[in-house]
């Protein structure tokens, strides 16, 4: 923290305070970091990350939610994380670790957690979509007053569809979400609306002045050629056509088109 933080910033060293590892009282030292905290009135900001597993700060999964500053033991996934600082060699990874409890962060004013990549993505989901879970220690975060969680797109892949809209909107209506429940979540790519297609005009015809005509002129067709007719016309007239004499003497039996009984308008 300080090579990477507290030495590149106007701090007076007198304001820095970290948990000592090494301290012959390990409890002791809990106890002592939990009363400076109180008698400088308390966290107005706490920043943190989550872990692929959904702890916040070494809060690992089935930490109590009232918890304070304690000492932990880590889980093996927050040991084999934690190898890189030690050159990967997980023999040297300490198994335990001073934290400050959950209920500590819950006692911070405002709670700033970042969250980035596509393996941590479900631990967003747990913690934003899921219930209250001592397993999913950052879900805790739904009841703080003044969360808010920074994620990047890879790290939003196990939310639903609805619930990143409903953060989009929020973010691009500048609306002040964190007194409305749950976390709110900041993109750090954040949604764009797509403009809509700029007006291309009335679209034009390549083909101008075409003119179909209609009417039909029996006088201009080809002999040879097929005329248009009533098929019905065909099938009646053969069939007349194919009849004995004797057979429509009578008046009984008469053919003839359905067309030829509506009257026709002029």
């Amino acid at each position: 923290m300080y090579n990477n933080l507290f030495a590149h910033i106007d701090i007076p060293p007198r304001n820095i305070h970290i948990l000592d590892g090494n301290a012959p009282d390990l409890t002791k030292e809990c106890q002592n970091f939990e009363a400076k905290i109180a008698k400088a009135g308390g966290i107005d900001l706490f920043l943190g990350g989550v872990g692929p597993d959904g702890h916040i700060a070494f809060n690992e999964p089935g930490s109590s939610l009232s918890s304070r500053t304690r000492v932990k033991t880590l889980a093996y996934d927050t040991i084999l994380a934690n190898s890189r600082f030690f050159n990967n060699d997980l023999s040297q990874v300490p198994r335990t670790a001073l934290t400050v409890g959950i209920k500590t962060i819950m006692d911070a004013r405002e709670v700033v957690i970042v969250v980035t990549g596509v393996h941590k993505a479900k631990a967003l989901q747990k913690g934003i979509e899921g219930g209250v879970n001592h397993m999913w220690t950052l879900s805790a975060l739904q009841l703080h007053q003044h969360p808010l969680i920074v994620a990047d797109e890879d790290a939003t892949l196990e939310l639903k569809v609805k619930t990143v809209k409903y953060f989009e909107s929020i973010e691009l209506s500048g609306t002040d979400a964190r007194t409305q429940g749950p976390p709110l979540v900041q993109f750090t790519k954040p949604y764009v609306p797509v403009a809509p297609p700029a007006d291309l005009g009335t679209p034009v015809s390549s083909r101008k002045g075409l003119k179909i005509d209609t009417a039909f002129n029996a006088k201009d067709s080809d002999p040879d050629e097929l005329t248009p007719d009533s098929m019905s016309s065909r099938i009646v007239d053969s069939a007349i056509a194919g009849l004995d004499e004797t057979m429509t003497r009578g008046g009984d039996l008469i053919f003839d088109r359905m067309g030829s009984r509506i009257p026709t308008q002029g």
